[in-house]
């Protein structure tokens, strides 16, 4: 029996460069940077020492109904958000609602709903905490939201592997599909963290960029001066079903996903093995179960984070897989113009992934002021065109914890 193809049928992102999947692309290669500084009095109030992050375009508690919204933690309003525009732009699928599955993908959950409510406990006593806090709060929110609302009756499952969750839910969903639990699968991942105490954690750990003179310019993977990421919020959102489904529907196809490898570090619970055998793993079973060889890849969306250690290593992870034809590879490190949406960041790159295939054009890397040795991707400040023939990408996420996931796409 052949293994089912599984493609890529709709797209959909809340992003902080844009409302919709396609004007988060086009700004993309437009060149945009989605960091601002932050409009709050907490940011003050707690004299945070970064002032500034990549919020969203487009708040999600404008686009739905507001009974809607309310019963959603803002992470999960996103998730909702991006999935009925993939839903819309597959075609609404017909689909018996025991063949539907939903994979998803936070790194940290309704952080917003859980500290809200211990304000509440702390201020107004017990008999004002909302009955909907845990619902709203739970790292499984947004799957079961989306199960609720599209009637998807196969599963509903939740990754949390940090930075790597959403890659790591398009790999899943991959699986399950071949497996035959389902014939159409929503995946994706989400997260809304821009809050005092997350960027007060990640600043105390050196983490984040500091430009609070340039937020616009703070997020600069590859660049020699670079000196942290920019925390970003959003969601993105994958319409995956099995070629035979998506044809006998006869439903557009953006793209097939050829394979996924996902492996843990098991080296440090924050910093990535600097000889990223853990990454490299992953990429080479990416390839392998795409059966497709590192000569074949013609494009690669980076992790990059805009970090001083992760860049190099994500470099050197690379170079072990790809050997000299690394530094030939058009390279993208769009987190350079988003921020880093942390666990949803995999399925945001995944799209970019995907519309540049489809496109023949790499998107570019902005706020390279000189690029640093011991990062020579191939990375360029203007869109760079891949050419034609059939084309193959990779796109790669690394978490906290040592998780790291890839996943391959090709041209259809």
């Amino acid at each position: 029996m052949s293994t089912p193809r599984i493609v890529v049928t709709g797209i959909g992102a809340s992003s902080p460069i844009g409302g919709t999947a396609p004007e988060s692309w086009q700004a993309l290669l437009s060149g945009a940077s989605g960091t601002r500084t932050l409009e709050y009095d907490w940011v003050e109030q707690y004299q945070l020492p970064v002032t500034f992050a990549a919020q969203a375009a487009v708040r999600p508690d404008t686009v739905l109904e507001r009974p809607i919204a309310k019963r959603l933690d803002p992470s999960s309003q996103f998730a909702l958000v991006a999935a009925l525009e993939a839903w819309k732009d597959a075609g609404e699928p017909e689909v018996d609602p025991e063949r539907l599955g939903v994979d998803f993908a936070t790194g940290i959950g309704g952080l917003w709903t859980l500290l809200d409510a211990w304000d509440t406990l702390r201020e107004k006593g017990p008999r004002r905490v909302l009955p909907m806090t845990v619902p709203m709060l739970m790292p499984n929110s947004a799957a079961g939201n989306l199960s609720l609302h599209f009637g998807a009756r196969a599963y509903a499952r939740t990754v949390a592997s940090a930075c790597a969750s959403s890659t790591e839910s398009i790999v899943n969903a991959v699986e399950h599909l071949r497996d035959g639990l389902a014939d159409v699968v929503i995946a994706g991942g989400t997260e809304s963290v821009i809050h005092p105490v997350t960027i007060a954690s990640f600043a105390s750990m050196q983490a984040l960029s500091k430009r609070n003179d340039s937020p616009e310019t703070a997020s600069r993977p590859g660049s020699i001066d670079r000196d942290g990421f920019v925390m970003g919020e959003g969601a993105a959102v994958l319409i995956l079903e099995t070629e035979e489904h998506a044809k006998a529907r006869g439903a557009k196809i953006y793209a097939e996903v050829v394979g996924g490898g996902v492996t843990a570090d098991s080296y440090h619970i924050t910093a990535n093995d600097p000889e990223g055998t853990g990454a490299a793993r992953a990429v080479r079973m990416a390839l392998e179960a795409a059966g497709r060889s590192v000569d074949e890849v013609t494009h690669i969306n980076a992790h990059a984070t805009s970090t001083p250690v992760g860049d190099p290593n994500e470099y050197v992870a690379l170079k072990s897989v790809f050997g000299d034809r690394i530094d030939e590879i058009p390279v993208s490190a769009t987190k350079a113009s988003t921020g880093h949406l942390l666990g949803g960041t995999g399925a945001l790159e995944a799209i970019f992934t995907i519309l540049a295939i489809q496109n023949r054009v790499a998107p570019p890397t902005i706020n390279i002021t000189e690029q640093d040795p011991a990062v020579p991707f191939r990375l360029s400040g203007e869109p760079t065109p891949l050419g034609g023939g059939d084309q193959l990408a990779i796109s790669n996420s690394f978490g906290f914890g040592g998780h790291n996931a890839v996943a391959a796409f090709a041209s259809v």
